[in-house]
This record gives C-alpha cells, sequence and structure tokens, in this order.
C-alpha cells in the first residue's frame, strides 16, 4: 500500500516580506512577514518569528508567531507557546499552549447557525445574543 499523498506547502521564507493575497488549495507556512488576506483549503502556518497582518481563513490554523487581524478556521486553530493574536478568532475547536497571548474575541466549538437556547440571563437579565 503506498503512502498517503502529502498536500503541496508553500513557504514564505524567513527574512521575507510580502505584501497581498494569498489563496488558493494546498497548505502555507509563513516564516517571514506578511501583510494582506489569506483564503486557503489547507493548512495555514505562522511559524515562531513571523508576523501575519491581516485576515486568515483557512481549514486549520497553525499559530508560533503574531497574527494581528481576524483567524477564521472551518476544522481548529493550535497556538504554539509563542502565538499571539491581536483579534477576533471564528474556529470549530481551539487548543492553546501555556505561554501563548490573545487579545480578542473567540468563538469555537459552534456549528454555523446555532442558537443558544438555555443559557441563562446575564447580569440585569439580558439573555446572550442568539446565533
Amino acid at each position: 500500500m503506498s503512502a498517503p499523498v502529502k498536500p503541496a506547502e508553500s513557504i514564505l521564507s524567513s527574512g521575507l516580506t510580502i505584501e497581498g493575497k494569498i489563496e488558493g488549495s494546498g497548505n502555507v507556512r509563513v516564516a517571514g512577514r506578511f501583510k494582506g488576506n489569506v483564503n486557503v483549503k489547507g493548512e495555514f502556518t505562522v511559524e515562531s518569528g513571523a508576523a501575519v497582518h491581516g485576515e486568515v481563513r483557512a481549514e486549520s490554523v497553525f499559530v508560533g508567531g503574531e497574527v494581528r487581524g481576524q483567524i477564521v478556521a472551518t476544522s481548529r486553530v493550535e497556538f504554539k507557546e509563542t502565538g499571539t493574536l491581536i483579534g477576533d478568532l471564528k474556529a470549530g475547536s481551539l487548543a492553546v499552549a501555556a505561554g501563548s497571548k490573545m487579545r480578542g474575541k473567540v468563538e469555537f466549538g459552534w456549528k454555523e447557525g446555532e442558537i443558544v437556547e438555555d443559557a441563562p440571563p446575564m447580569e440585569g437579565g439580558a439573555r446572550p445574543a442568539t446565533r
């Protein structure tokens, strides 16, 4: 039996700074600096010491460097101990290593369109927002 085929991976090497847009299928690894929006059907990895400024949309996102902007992952987001996010996050699941940092709003584990029916009232008697 042959080994499973690994999707192609594109790498933005350390020492490189690129501004623009990344779109397509396959995995992308950033070790340098990228400014712009990302939309990939695959994994998007930000290495330790790397920086991404813009919105990131991917199946899975692995954060070891710094992301400034929103992250939306259909599957999962994983923060390494050196990972930092300044912005909002929405994901199917979330894993956070000790030492990582985040400032923003987080939503995970919800199915698209799922409504919070039985949530207890918030302070002042208000109910949480529905989705």
